[in-house]
């Protein structure tokens, strides 16, 4: 139920959403590995005398799965947009409402109805950003706007390439690749990707999170890596250049949501509205150099962020981008099995 325009309900609303709000105690956070701003934990924790537990994972199943086992501990979760409906669906989410929420008022039209949760009434932005390609233009002058640099890879590149360990986002690219659709079920095809995969993977040095360390360091010479972990390369190292894979690459947003067993939830909200206040958003990206989704936080952005080329998709490679749909489980069944042999 949303709250009446009464004088009882702004009362409500303001001593529960506003920094005025009496809190304390503890709040335990289950998000991507560093992915989290210290200085955004530092200021909610000052603010409400709450204490924060960060507890990293490195993907969407590996987090899935945590919280399906039960005994986790978590209040809050960051999964990313084809992974909610299959939060929601399974019941392991509490239906917030963060629509009613004070700040609600400050996230971009753009992000309130979208297809994982339509309204807003589990989560809230994090970030969002794509996948695409990073590479060390010292050792590799080429054409950089092609998934080819990581499934077909210039004798320069060669074991020197790490590709991102996320599932989807590989076998999106490769599927893309071939001239597929996300989602597809053809067998022929999947075969092609498989193989492809498995054909490339020995050409591959890692599949690893290390990136903003071995990339601008010269460990790694091309990856296959989300845009803010490339951006966060090259400013280390200008040499880095980033590329949009022409065949196609998907588009991400990840979203805080409150577990349904979670023991802190009054923190857990308090947390949800504190991030939709601008300038604690560009604290979150200022962080790990991805865009968030709230108005007015870009005032709020470092320099380096306004125009950054691995924030700013150039106009010929706008329709090559795509969010990542939830497949029906079947088709997610076929794309593990492909996954499996690649980590054989």
């Amino acid at each position: 139920m949303r709250w009446k325009t009464t004088a009882l309900a702004a009362t409500l609303a303001a001593f529960a959403f506003t920094g005025s709000a009496a809190a304390d105690g503890e709040l335990n956070i289950f998000n991507w590995g560093d992915y989290t701003s210290p200085d955004l934990i530092k200021k909610f924790e000052e603010k409400y005398n709450v204490k924060v537990t960060i507890t990293d994972y490195d993907s969407n199943d590996t987090a899935l799965a945590k919280v399906r086992a039960g005994g986790h501990g978590f209040d809050i979760v960051v999964p990313s947009a084809n992974y909610v409906p299959i939060w929601v669906k399974e019941g392991l989410l509490l239906e917030a409402r963060p629509d009613q929420m004070e700040n609600f008022k400050n996230v971009d039209e753009r992000w309130v109805n979208v297809p994982w949760d339509e309204g807003r009434h589990y989560t809230v932005p994090w970030q969002w950003g794509l996948t695409g390609i990073g590479v060390n233009t010292k050792v590799y002058g080429g054409d950089i706007n092609t998934s080819a640099i990581w499934l077909d890879p210039p004798k320069e590149l060669v074991g020197k390439i790490n590709v991102a360990p996320e599932m989807n986002d590989v076998l999106f690219a490769t599927i893309k690749y071939f001239g597929g659709d996300w989602c597809t079920q053809d067998k022929e095809l999947l075969k092609k990707v498989r193989d492809k995969l498995v054909e490339a993977k020995p050409k591959w040095l890692a599949m690893d999170y290390s990136v903003t360390e071995k990339l601008p360091a010269g460990d790694y010479s091309a990856v296959y890596y989300w845009n803010g972990a490339i951006m966060r390369s090259r400013i280390k190292n200008p040499d880095i250049k980033f590329g949009y894979p022409k065949e196609g690459f998907p588009y991400f947003m990840d979203s805080v949501a409150i577990l349904k067993d979670a023991k802190n939830v009054d923190n857990a909200k308090l947390f949800m509205n504190f991030i939709m206040e601008p300038d604690n958003a560009a604290l979150i990206s200022a962080f790990a150099k991805y865009a968030n989704g709230i108005k007015g936080s870009k005032e709020f952005m470092p320099k380096e962020m306004q125009d950054a080329p691995e924030l700013v998709v150039p106009p010929e490679f706008e329709k090559a981008g795509e969010f990542l749909a939830t497949c029906e489980p079947d088709v997610q069944q076929l794309y593990t099995r492909i996954w499996t042999d690649l980590q054989k």
